[in-house]
């Protein structure tokens, strides 16, 4: 059986999301052999505007690359969750950051909050991580990717911090452990 995965990333400019869907493709389509497609959508604003990065992974050649109904969607912001959340597909991963407050309750999907910033920022003392702390996250909620992969990713695109960034990966995958756990193991 084949498969094929929409994930869209949101957010704001300066968190990471587009080096972290251009990861999230090269550990799919590099490591894993998958075809991937990836597009990025950005505000006028490099910093502080709106971010989307969107990511396609298939066992089977592409044809649209483009996500229409994610299965998993990362909504850093409130506005990002208000907006892309919707259109999330039945049994879909919604992972939204603790600071968005109203979570829209999608009966059909797996919804999970997690500190996402706030462990790049106090755990890590590296704000800039948030993006692979989501990946962390995103990976052990949903099989898109393995870690391994992600990993591989890693170090191959940012050598010079590939120690720091596979910290932040684990932290990701664990605090998603933990959420996993804390719901009885459901997605």
């Amino acid at each position: 059986m084949t498969r094929r995965w929409e994930i869209e990333l949101a957010g704001r400019g300066g968190q990471g999301l587009a080096v972290a869907g251009l990861i999230l493709a090269e550990a799919a389509g590099v490591y894993e052999g998958k075809e991937v497609a990836l597009t990025e959508v950005h505000g006028i604003a490099s910093r502080g505007g709106p971010s989307r990065s969107e990511v396609i992974i298939s066992d089977e050649e592409i044809d649209f690359p483009a996500v229409t109904r994610p299965d998993v969607l990362l909504a850093m912001t409130q506005k990002d969750c208000d907006i892309y959340s919707p259109s999330l597909r039945e049994g879909g991963v919604l992972i939204v950051d603790d600071t968005v407050s109203l979570v829209p309750i999608l009966k059909s999907c797996g919804t999970y909050r997690l500190p996402l910033l706030r462990a790049a920022r106090e755990e890590l003392r590296s704000p800039i991580s948030v993006n692979i702390v989501a990946l962390g996250a995103l990976a052990a909620l949903a099989p898109v990717v393995s870690r391994e992969a992600l990993a591989k990713a890693i170090v191959a695109r940012m050598p010079r911090t590939a120690e720091m960034n596979l910290r932040a990966l684990e932290a990701g995958a664990q605090m998603a452990r933990r959420a996993m756990e804390a719901l009885g193991g459901k997605r």
